[in-house]
This record gives structure tokens, sequence and C-alpha cells, in this order.
């Protein structure tokens, strides 16, 4: 029940009625019995700074910040984490001293999956497919597990060189390389790990794969698949990996685990992750 009690939470972006954040928040606070609401927040980019001004005047307690204001958001918070500056992006921000604060769980949310393996990634490759801003924070990520090497595949060789010199961590860039599309064959048999970060597959174009079942059976039977589109589940890629024996792992996790983490930021206690999990596999058994 709200009252004039409940407290606020969200997700800003646009456009943003399709998210399924609010299902899995607003599931773990029931459960928790808190007295908060997480709703969704649509925020043209002309807006955005009208919009975190309102969100302070209306006492906001945290939101999550998904596209286009990802980047954006970063001259209108006082303080950045570390980790979101590496990535140069924030999806999680939370009142500290009458100021907005932000981070970035999606490292977190993408790690979690790997580090239950318990694995040795220190001579590990990645191989990530697409270079935009899920891309970096996969990067990052696998910076942080202390992979060896990390190649980014794209499609614009001057968006990759872009890319590859907006990082200032020197760690990174030692590990970085970036590579046009046509570099595929060369280098899927080199992947520990092969990251799909680009939209493709994603509903309505479920068909779809961000590579031919020639590339993909280039692919070693000892490497991981991780698809960050969660809805088909499977998406083709990972049938694709599938087919090759290859351990699949798909963008629902990395959805959950992200938004504990915010949720665990904004409530300062622990959180139903079961209870977020179930709540987006029942929704997208809906759909």
């Amino acid at each position: 029940m709200i009252t004039g009690k409940t407290q606020l939470l969200g997700v800003m972006g646009h456009p943003v009625e399709h998210s399924l954040s609010p299902i899995m928040h607003n599931a773990a606070i029931a459960h928790l019995k808190l007295d908060y609401v997480y709703l969704p927040l649509s925020v043209k980019p002309e807006a955005l700074t009208t919009a975190v001004a309102g969100f302070a005047a209306i006492n906001l307690k945290g939101f999550n910040v998904t596209i286009p204001h990802k980047q954006a958001i970063l001259p209108l918070l006082s303080e950045i984490s570390p980790v979101a500056q590496a990535v140069g992006a924030v999806n999680t921000v939370w009142r500290k001293d009458n100021t907005w604060v932000g981070t970035n769980t999606d490292v977190e949310g993408f790690l979690a999956p790997l580090q239950d393996l318990n694995r040795d990634w220190s001579s590990a490759v990645v191989l990530i497919l697409g270079n935009g801003g899920a891309a970096r924070a996969v990067v990052a990520a696998c910076a942080q597990l202390g992979c060896l090497r990390i190649y980014t595949i794209g499609r614009n060789y001057q968006k990759l060189q872009q890319f590859y010199a907006s990082w200032n961590d020197a760690d990174i860039s030692s590990k970085l390389q970036v590579h046009s599309w046509d570099k595929l064959p060369q280098l899927i048999p080199q992947a520990t790990l092969l990251v799909n970060t680009t939209p493709i597959g994603m509903h309505p174009h479920t068909e779809a794969s961000p590579l031919s079942i020639t590339e993909m059976k280039l692919l070693s039977s000892e490497a991981i698949a991780y698809d960050l589109v969660y809805t088909p589940r499977p998406t083709q890629f990972l049938q694709q990996a599938e087919k090759q024996g290859v351990m699949t792992i798909d963008g629902l996790e990395m959805l959950v685990q992200q938004g504990a983490a915010a949720l665990k930021i904004w409530l300062q206690q622990s959180v139903p992750v079961d209870i977020m999990r179930q709540a987006l596999q029942q929704q997208l058994i809906k759909c």
C-alpha cells in the first residue's frame, strides 16, 4: 500500500516503458515488507538536468539510469565511484549529504556468474562483440577479473579507435585491443570468453545472431559464450554456442545482480536476490 510515507526509487531512461527493473525491485521490496516503491521514470534527453533537480526536490532516495542517460548524467553528480569513472558511465545514483552520488553496478552484475565458476582468469582471452556502452562495462569487468587480453570488435574502425583512446586506466589500456569485424575468424579460436554486447538477437529480431554458424564453429568447446541479451531465452547466439558444446550464460543474471547491488546501496541492507530472479523469470514466461 502506497501512503504519504512511502519512499520513492526508480529507473530513469527514454524510452523506459519496457524496463523489467520495476518488477524485480518491487518484488524484493514487498518481500522485505518495506514502505518503498520503484517506478519507471521517462525522461527525454533535453529534460535531464531539470529531472535530476526535480528528483532531489521530491526526495527521491535513489534511481537507476539507463539509455540514453548513462554518460550524460555524469556532470550532474557531485561524486562518482572509481568503477564508474573507469567505465565512463553511471547506472545507479543515490543521495549523500544532499548531493547525488553515482556508481556503476553493471560491472558487478556482469562478473557475478563468472566469479561463481571459481576459475583462474589470469590467462583468459576475452572477445567482446560490440563497442557501445555495454561493452565498456564488460571491458572494465574483465580487467578487474584479471584477464590476460581483451579484444573488442566493431564495424566502425573510427569509433573503435575512439573507444580505445577513451580509457585512462593504464591496466585496461595494456590489456585492450580493438579490431574490425573482419578479424573475427582469427580471433574467435583464441577466445576463452566470448561476449555479445550488441542488441542483435533481441526481440523482435529473435532469429538473428551477431555470428554466423560457421564463425561460431571456430569457438573452442572449452570457452564460455555470454550474451547480455536476456530475451528470448536462449538467444540464437547462445543456441549456436550450445550446439558447439560450449557453456552459456544469458543476460538475465547480469540484470538481476546489477539490480540487487543497486537496491543494497539504497536500502543499506541485504536483499533477496532469489526473489528478484524469480520475479523476472515469471514475467519473461508471461511475455
